[in-house]
């Protein structure tokens, strides 16, 4: 982390030393992404940490349309890291290399399938305007329901606040990039 040290047991308030280490005793440890700034805050972090792993790795949402959404977020949050991170994901899920690309580099997007389009277009809706439009809302509805439109809305809210916290402090990419590196 550029402008932050990486947060140690040592770093945080005594009263958070129990919480820091129980967010920290899973996989990964600190770990070095977005979550890694959220435990400065350990309460928070440990609030958090449940939600993050329902929207990225539970919801009813498919795993294809979730890292849509995930590298959608990233576009237009400007997050190297966060693209980085999901961008080869996307492309296992089968979103096409052309789309990826496309994305990454701002151009013009290939066709895409029918729910890619409702899922990029509710996204984009939001994210540009803050409402989704009458047709763009019964697209995402009619393709998810109600549960996995809640879903997506909060996985697009959550990952936001992930690229706000990369972002804000410069958050470093791997040396082992997986993608190229995202414009900015």
């Amino acid at each position: 982390m550029a402008r932050i040290t990486q947060a140690t047991r040592e770093s945080v308030r005594a009263e958070l030393r129990d919480t820091f280490d129980l967010v920290t005793s899973g996989p990964g440890g600190v770990g070095t992404g977005p979550m890694s700034v959220l435990v400065h805050s350990p309460e928070m972090a440990r609030r958090a940490r449940p939600l993050f792993n329902y929207v990225r790795n539970e919801s009813s949402v498919p795993k294809k349309l979730r890292e849509l959404a995930m590298i959608t977020t990233a576009r237009a949050m400007d997050c190297p890291y966060i693209w980085n991170a999901h961008a080869g994901l996307a492309r296992e899920e089968g979103l096409s290399n052309t789309l990826v690309d496309a994305l990454r580099d701002k151009q013009a997007l290939p066709p895409m399938a029918s729910d890619e389009t409702a899922v990029y277009n509710f996204a984009m809706e939001l994210f540009q305007t803050r409402r989704v439009t009458a047709e763009t809302f019964l697209q995402v509805h009619n393709l998810l329901g109600s549960q996995g439109l809640a879903e997506l809305t909060t996985l697009l809210g959550y990952y936001t606040m992930l690229a706000f916290n990369a972002n804000a402090v410069e958050l470093d990419l791997p040396l082992d990039l997986v993608e190229p590196a995202l414009p900015v």
